[in-house]
């Protein structure tokens, strides 16, 4: 914000005829207009500052120099949490919400309809109403234990204190997604040259998809729209922003991107997960828009589906 001058006076400097005895001729003649006009820039009402020199206003150079600062990532460093918090509401959402739902939903569902096994369109439709709940039981929980000055909260906007101008979103996510398609590109033939090739990976995704129309449409809402939403308002938006205000950004860039591998409990895919997590929190951090790693999320398992769609 720029404060509009109210007043425009000239400065006045009054000088005791005792302290014009005591110095010498020599130290007035000493102070250069250079100096002067130095302190006088300093003043904040511009119609006090010297005019001698054709400089620009200390705002814009101070500007300048922090845009020449300015890294790789925008995140803010003021947060909606509480830094001594995040962790006891990171537990709260991981133990009360994810693994129940995520992991125990299906067979607390299989019980309840007294059914041992499910119907795959039966397991996908129950996968899309428990991930919505998650999704909305989760956005609960992050505005209740916000700062109480935080009333409502951008869940998209991570850059509260910087400038993404030249940082569009759209751009980081094409970045995004072309980085993860080589890395996992790569990771997939390194892996196929140290192991055996393991066809019953995907099998049960294989065979929900190939049970209907209905099976297939319910697979891309929840791996193409809820559960990219959910993942990275959590691991992004929340834990790798509140990380990053207390640390250097790459350190909390790797620390969320081992809590989401770790999250999804599956000792073979870890690697690859981790590296899908950091190029998600890069993108992120680099835009400030949690559009951008949303969107690669999103694209990312879409091109998975259309890759195990039967020929």
């Amino acid at each position: 914000m720029i404060l509009n001058p109210w007043l425009s006076l000239t400065p006045v400097v009054v000088v005791s005829s005792v302290s014009l005895r005591r110095r010498p001729y020599s130290v007035f003649r000493a102070l250069s207009s250079t100096t002067t006009c130095r302190r006088l820039r300093s003043i904040p009402f511009p119609s006090l500052r010297c005019s001698c020199l054709n400089s620009k206003p200390t705002t814009e150079l101070e500007e300048k120099e922090e845009e020449q600062q300015e890294g790789f990532s925008v995140l803010a460093s003021e947060i909606p949490w509480e830094d001594n918090n995040v962790w006891s509401t990171f537990a709260l959402y991981m133990f009360c919400l994810h693994i129940p739902l995520s992991f125990g939903g299906l067979s607390i569902l299989a019980r309840f309809l007294h059914h041992p096994l499910l119907h795959p369109q039966t397991q996908v439709l129950s996968l899309v109403l428990l991930q919505m709940l998650e999704l909305l039981v989760t956005l609960f929980l992050l505005r209740i234990t916000a700062k109480p000055q935080y009333k409502s909260i951008d869940f998209l906007k991570g850059n509260n204190n910087y400038s993404t101008q030249g940082r569009n979103w759209v751009v980081g996510s094409a970045l995004g997604l072309g980085t993860l398609v080589c890395f996992i590109f790569l990771t997939s033939l390194v892996a196929d040259q140290l192991f055996a090739s393991q066809d019953v990976h995907n099998s049960e995704l294989n065979k929900i998809i190939e049970s209907g129309e209905v099976s297939r449409l319910g697979c891309f809402a929840l791996y193409c729209f809820v559960a990219p939403l959910l993942e990275e308002i959590v691991y992004r938006r929340f834990l790798l922003t509140s990380l990053a205000s207390t640390m250097e950004w790459r350190k909390a860039l790797v620390i969320s991107s081992v809590v989401f591998a770790a999250s999804h409990f599956s000792g073979e895919d870890f690697v690859q997960l981790f590296g899908i997590g950091c190029v998600l929190g890069g993108c992120y951090s680099w835009s400030g828009n949690l559009a951008s790693s949303v969107v690669v999320h999103s694209l990312y398992n879409a091109l998975t589906l259309l890759l195990a769609l039967p020929s």
